[in-house]
């Protein structure tokens, strides 16, 4: 009896494979646990939080650290995924040399519709593992934003997060690492018109 396998490609393997071409531009791939992955495609509502959030970070934030919309992190398992948003310790070289390593990321942040249960069980356990302390969750299933803090690995080796929060799109929330710094949530959730 043969075992079925699936390949699985090493970051090199899979940077590579980008080179040659073997992704279309348009096609939305990503490397986790040596699997690639391909994304469905994004709904308005999804783009549209997207395009606010970043907005919104940008002003915010200003020169104090680094927004990412959807680029690459480099995870250690193999992994290199696309989270839709992340805040970046500032670098010398605004990460010319290598996409950010979870020692320069203070949070990732995906924007979850049609993906809400793959970021909420495959993405949450790849953060975790990989030591992203906050891990936001931007639900637009049930118009709320999911707050991850705290990894851990429970007795049976699983990753997870110790805190979980749940903010309201007519709250306001602080972002990690700027205790100074505050999100208004209804500037960032699309409204019924935006969609």
């Amino acid at each position: 009896m043969t075992t079925v396998t699936p390949k699985k490609f090493t970051l090199d393997e899979y940077h590579r494979l980008e080179e040659l071409g073997f992704f279309s531009p348009d096609e939305r791939v990503e490397l986790i646990r040596g699997e690639i992955i391909q994304m469905p495609t994004k709904k308005t509502p999804h783009s549209v939080c997207n395009t606010l959030l970043v907005q919104e970070l940008i002003i915010l934030l200003g020169r104090r650290a680094i927004v990412r919309g959807q680029e690459p992190i480099i995870l250690p398992a193999d992994s290199e995924p696309q989270p839709d948003v992340v805040i970046a310790n500032n670098s010398p070289d605004n990460y010319i040399s290598s996409h950010p390593y979870p020692e320069d990321v203070l949070l990732v942040i995906e924007i979850s519709d049609s993906t809400l249960s793959y970021d909420r069980t495959t993405k949450l356990s790849l953060y975790a593992e990989d030591g992203i302390y906050h891990y936001w969750i931007f639900n637009l299933v049930d118009n709320c934003l999911e707050i991850y803090n705290e990894p851990y690995q429970d007795m049976q080796g699983k990753f997870s997060y110790r805190l979980r929060r749940i903010a309201l799109p007519n709250e306001t929330v602080t972002l990690p690492g700027f205790p100074d710094l505050s999100l208004n949530l209804s500037s960032v959730f699309p409204r019924q018109s935006d969609a």
